[in-house]
């Protein structure tokens, strides 16, 4: 292989870029491994110790593995730029009456973008994570598919990925189903690796209270904005709320008023501190309109196409059709979808190939 084989690993101490690591040596890269100090995972909700990928421990986990391989590890402390860009964007979209995905926005800027910046330090040609996703290039473009584990597929969080990060970019993984991936870590005598369990909450929210971690950050929220009122689709006042950061499209349980029938969230706005709430047929829509645009199997879709859809990442995905004007793609659903949320991912597939992905309109 002519190309320079030296690769940077992005390690979370985790079964999965632990196993990673394994695999790409095996395949004779020279690995450099890599982790990110982006948060101090302590809240007031969980002072005992810090949890999930952005631990101490999960770090040094990482460090102690990459010893014991034989390769390099760094830190790379971006904990200011992660609280700038990550945890300010987090905080001002639901400040906006929208719902962020960090996780998406974190591949883009954080991971990816850090990561480069490190391969290019380093001499390093590619880069490689431990995610669930799959890499192709045909036509001259590089796009996702799903990994072949569909429970962990993680393609849904990848869509910002550009045609540079894509070529740069290797998944191990990608073909391997998660109880195969523990099964390599135990037959290389690393038990410990096999059995670690999963993290599922936003790492900067380890006890998964995002309304905890708003009040952290905005001690006045309660005040400002403070109460406002429930309507009904036409204006009437319900009721009191908390207010509007506190709720999200589709929410029926925490509502604390008594209609004497099921309601949901179906409209936040920011503007007035007013929740619009209905029956659980009215969350349903039939179109959908995304911006912030991705590319990745085709440069556009300026013609009509038949896709599938995921407006969330446990969504098993709508069928649809799809069409481009401008910066913005306009989806419409063969069967109206519920809840779906402005500032949300929509990811639209082909198979299982991504053809794009955006953030959804309100």
């Amino acid at each position: 292989m002519s190309r320079n084989k030296r690769i940077l690993l992005g390690m979370s101490g985790g079964t999965d870029s632990s196993v990673a690591a394994l695999l790409l040596q095996q395949q004779g890269y020279e690995v450099t491994g890599m982790t990110f100090r982006s948060y101090d995972a302590i809240s007031k909700a969980c002072m005992e110790k810090e949890t999930g990928c952005c631990s101490v421990d999960s770090i040094f986990e990482a460090k102690r593995l990459a010893k014991d391989l034989g390769f390099d590890h760094t830190i790379l402390d971006v904990r200011d730029y992660f609280d700038k860009t990550i945890i300010n964007n987090f905080v001002n979209e639901y400040m906006s009456g929208l719902t962020p995905n960090p996780c998406v926005l974190c591949n883009k800027t954080v991971k990816w973008g850090k990561m480069i910046e490190e391969a290019d330090k380093l001499g390093c040609d590619f880069l490689a994570t431990g995610h669930y996703a799959q890499i192709y290039h045909e036509n001259g473009r590089y796009f996702l598919r799903k990994g072949v584990d569909e429970t962990k597929d993680q393609s849904y969080f990848l869509w910002t990925l550009t045609q540079e990060n894509l070529a740069r970019t290797i998944f191990p993984l990608g073909k391997l189903t998660k109880p195969e991936v523990r099964e390599i870590a135990r037959k290389n005598n690393y038990e410990k690796i096999a059995n670690k369990k999963e993290s599922q909450e936003i790492c900067f929210i380890p006890d998964d209270d995002y309304r905890r971690f708003l009040r952290d950050r905005i001690p006045d929220i309660d005040n400002n904005p403070g109460p406002g009122n429930f309507v009904d689709v036409n204006g009437k006042v319900l009721g009191k709320h908390r207010g509007f950061p506190f709720y999200t499209i589709g929410q029926r349980k925490g509502l604390e008023i008594a209609m004497g029938y099921p309601v949901y969230v179906l409209d936040i706005n920011a503007d007035t501190n007013t929740i619009t709430l209905g029956e659980r047929e009215q969350l349903l829509q039939s179109e959908v309109w995304i911006k912030d645009l991705n590319m990745m199997k085709y440069a556009d879709v300026n013609e009509e196409r038949e896709a599938i859809c995921k407006i969330r990442y446990n969504n098993k995905g709508e069928e649809c059709t799809v069409k481009q004007y401008g910066d913005k793609i306009k989806i419409v659903f063969n069967n109206p979808v519920s809840a779906v949320t402005p500032g949300q991912s929509a990811v639209i597939y082909e198979d299982n190939d991504i053809i794009a992905g955006g953030i959804i309109v309100k």
